[in-house]
């Protein structure tokens, strides 16, 4: 019987299934085993948004908004922290509002003012080893991306931390940045992170742990197809892109909406309760 994991790696392109080994078999379980060791009530905060062309990708908000309704559902307040799009892509939730600009201070200010239980990062990108963020082509998209990789460093060992990527140069890619310069020709993400979930395309990954949390817990939590595409369809309609072809489209990654398909009726088979 296939895996979360398996699912989850479905269509590799990107090397993801190279990393595969450097990783727990059950990579998406333990991250669903942390979030469930977290205080019940507590805030967790969420990062998302990759700018491709100018605007955040659809990879990682469906993602990050399906992790959040399940942490919602399991008792957590979810809080995202982004530029000012989220004030749009994520209105059902609180939004730290951060920018290029921001230093090492307001990052900490979030710390203190939320005082988190635990911190994921989706297709989020990250400094790599140049102090520069790299999009996948190594063009830099630094003048857009604000510098949420404070919020991981300022809380090393004092607050857990995940990271969902597919290509390596996202927020939690650190935590195999030998491995990646060994088997991916990319500029790493140098930020790790505790537990690392790799995918294909990131929203999966993030669904994977929603999938887990499923199982362990026995709640529906997995969202929809349908219930997914309706939210891309918002995200491409606030000047969301296809974070491979950069059009303004209904797809993630290069993937049409039956391979999404496909993944979330396969993790509900898997998750099932």
């Amino acid at each position: 019987m296939a895996t979360v994991e398996d699912v989850i790696l479905s269509y590799s392109r990107r090397g993801m299934t190279l990393l595969r080994p450097y990783l727990p078999k059950d990579y998406c379980g333990e991250a669903a085993d942390e979030i469930l060791s977290w205080e019940k009530g507590g805030t967790v905060l969420l990062t998302t948004g990759f700018f491709v062309a100018g605007q955040p990708e659809t990879d990682g908000p469906a993602g990050t908004v399906a992790l959040a309704h399940a942490l919602r559902r399991l008792g957590f307040v979810p809080v995202f922290v982004c530029e000012d799009f989220g004030l749009d892509y994520f209105a059902d939730f609180d939004v730290e509002v951060v920018t290029p600009e921001d230093g090492e201070e307001r990052y900490q200010e979030i710390l203190d003012k939320r005082n988190p239980v635990g911190i994921i990062a989706i297709e989020r990108c990250g400094l790599n080893e140049d102090n520069d963020y790299a999009n996948m082509r190594g063009v830099s998209v630094a003048p857009l991306t604000s510098k949420v990789d404070y919020l991981f460093e300022l809380s090393r060992g004092k607050v857990p931390s995940i990271g969902v990527g597919d290509g390596g140069n996202e927020i939690g890619m650190g935590s195999l940045l030998d491995e990646i310069h060994d088997e991916l020709p990319i500029r790493p993400c140098k930020t790790p992170v505790d537990k690392l979930v790799i995918a294909t395309v990131s929203n999966w990954g993030a669904y994977g742990i929603v999938a887990r949390l499923q199982e362990k817990t026995r709640k529906s939590l997995l969202p929809s197809f349908v219930d997914v595409r309706s939210y891309l369809r918002h995200t491409v309609k606030l000047g969301s892109v296809d974070g491979v072809t950069k059009e303004n489209i209904v797809g993630v990654d290069g993937f049409s909406l039956d391979e999404e398909a496909r993944v979330l009726n396969a993790l509900e088979k898997v998750a099932s309760i």
